[in-house]
């Protein structure tokens, strides 16, 4: 008897705790229920579904089972509305404000799309390629994506030209770029500086190091002054992070070339000729070339060079494994090709005209005269835009003699000058450019083989004394001034033994919104 009321006892107890845990389990589903409709404003079908939910609990409970993996699936599927509602897909009222901030990133990027083709047509960019119209362009250095210390060659500089700006965050993505741009529109440094940055990433991010006739970097180039002039572009911001560069170009001895390359190299600056016959001696191999520019690619096929440089690309990992920039002046069908065989994938810029065009800058004074006046009527010249005896200016020749003889007579009549041509050694070429530069020696005689290699910013004036071969060259030589955003003017001697480039000259003179009524 003492027994059963113990029995009993206990059984009552039991059921008293279970029933209290069964209430207890109702309160806390009741308030889970409660606080799913509040924090998620579920539609009428999540809540049947949470009820559901919630009544296979309490069978679970009552059996003894445990309710997590049920738990767990209504955990999931919450969870997934509210990613939803987050991304401003719901259609409830916390989807509509989230769906607010959505429009106002897509009228961000829509903004900015305006921006850029407004840039684009005020500095007359043309682009076109695969997925070409992401890429807008770098208004101020602030926002270009090079390091500080990369940018240190531009702090002489306000702002990016067109083709730095609409080039640099192409290249940037690792894009192949064609850019088509007038003389003087900055385009050294539209390459450079992406080269450096290419070079400075590798070498963080792989450990890869600079070795013994192995550059990483190859910018080929025409002529012996323009490989110069982008080696020290390249060299003014190389230099602040540890970058060799070396420049390799004929009229001097190869000892001193070799020699620099025996050291560690990450950049060569290169004549195709010269690079050939280092190649050819064994001083450096390119076989470790992940980025190749050619400059003044036009220039590079009028002079000949096609055959060196499929011999020398040749040498270079393929182009899917490689970046390849080509710049030019013009867009003929012969560079269409090259660009067609030797890049992949490229986005084309085109800043003006495809077509033959002069600097805008430049104000073309185009003069009819008889051969015989030539020399008279270029003093009376000198002792107008000459007066202070300080301002560069630049005189074209058409032959090496007639330039040694225009330096005779200018320095018999007391004027400062100096002449570069092909018959002067290195060391003279050199040094008169350099005199030109500093403003110790401020005219200037030249043949063509200056005209693509110069870039003075502060040439006021370029004297046409002898119209050249061709309209490209005429083009190319007035594109000595006007630089870097400044204006100048070019003034052209042109006599009766010109008068087949007549139509040519006008051409240009017309795109350029200038007249001679002469012609």
């Amino acid at each position: 008897m003492e027994v059963q009321n113990v029995e009993g006892k206990k059984r009552k107890k039991d059921k008293k705790e279970k029933k209290h845990k069964k209430q207890k389990h109702h309160e806390s589903a009741e308030i889970e229920t409660t606080t799913t409709e509040e924090i998620t404003n579920e539609q009428t079908e999540e809540t049947q579904i949470s009820e559901q939910q919630t009544t296979v609990g309490e069978e679970n409970e009552q059996n003894g089972h445990s309710t997590n993996s049920e738990g767990r699936k209504h955990k999931k599927k919450k969870q997934k509305h509210e990613d939803a509602n987050s991304n401003g897909h719901a259609q409830n009222g916390n989807g509509t404000k989230k769906q607010e901030n959505g429009n106002v990133t897509a009228n961000g990027n829509h903004d900015a799309l305006e921006k850029a083709n407004a840039y684009r047509k005020q500095n007359n960019i043309a682009i076109s390629g695969s997925d070409c119209e992401q890429f807008n362009p770098v208004e101020s250095f602030d926002t270009s994506p090079f390091a500080k210390d990369i940018l240190a060659g531009c702090k002489d500089f306000k702002k990016p030209t067109p083709i730095q700006a609409q080039c640099w965050p192409i290249i940037s993505n690792g894009r192949d770029v064609i850019a088509i741009a007038e003389t003087g529109s900055g385009k050294t440094l539209a390459f450079s500086l992406p080269v450096l940055q290419h070079i400075k990433d590798n070498t963080m991010s792989t450990k890869v190091i600079a070795k013994k006739g192995r550059p990483s970097a190859l910018v080929l180039s025409p002529t012996r002054e323009l490989a110069m002039q982008i080696a020290e572009v390249c060299e003014a911001s190389a230099n602040h992070i540890g970058i060799k560069t070396v420049c390799l170009y004929g009229g001097v001895g190869k000892g001193g070339q070799a020699y620099e390359l025996s050291r560690k190299v990450s950049i060569v600056v290169a004549t195709p000729g010269r690079l050939l016959d280092l190649m050819n001696d064994g001083a450096l191999t390119l076989e470790d070339v992940s980025f190749l520019v050619l400059d003044e690619a036009d220039r590079m096929l009028d002079l000949g060079f096609e055959k060196d440089i499929r011999k020398i690309i040749s040498q270079i990992p393929s182009k899917d494994k490689r970046r390849t920039l080509m710049f030019s002046a013009t867009w003929p069908q012969s560079i269409q090709n090259l660009a067609s065989e030797f890049l992949n994938n490229p986005v084309k810029v085109t800043i003006g005209s495809e077509d033959l065009s002069a600097n805008h800058r430049v104000t073309q004074i185009v003069e009819v005269i008889q051969p015989y006046d030539k020399d008279k009527r270029l003093e009376a010249l000198l002792k107008d835009y000459h007066k202070s005896r300080k301002n560069r200016i630049l005189i074209f020749a058409l032959y090496k003699k007639e330039a040694s003889r225009i330096e005779e007579v200018l320095i018999k009549r007391g004027w400062s000058a100096q002449a570069i041509h092909g018959d002067k050694n290195q060391g003279q070429r050199t040094a008169a450019l350099a005199a030109f530069k500093d403003g110790s020696v401020p005219l200037l005689i030249a043949t063509d083989v200056a005209a693509r290699g110069l870039d003075i910013p502060d040439v006021e004036y370029v004297i046409n004394y002898t119209f050249p071969l061709t309209i490209e060259d005429y083009v190319h030589r007035i594109g000595r001034t006007g630089r870097a955003g400044k204006v100048g003017i070019s003034h052209t001697f042109f006599t009766e033994y010109d008068k087949t480039h007549a139509g040519a000259l006008m051409n240009v003179l017309r795109e350029a919104n200038q007249v001679c009524q002469s012609l």
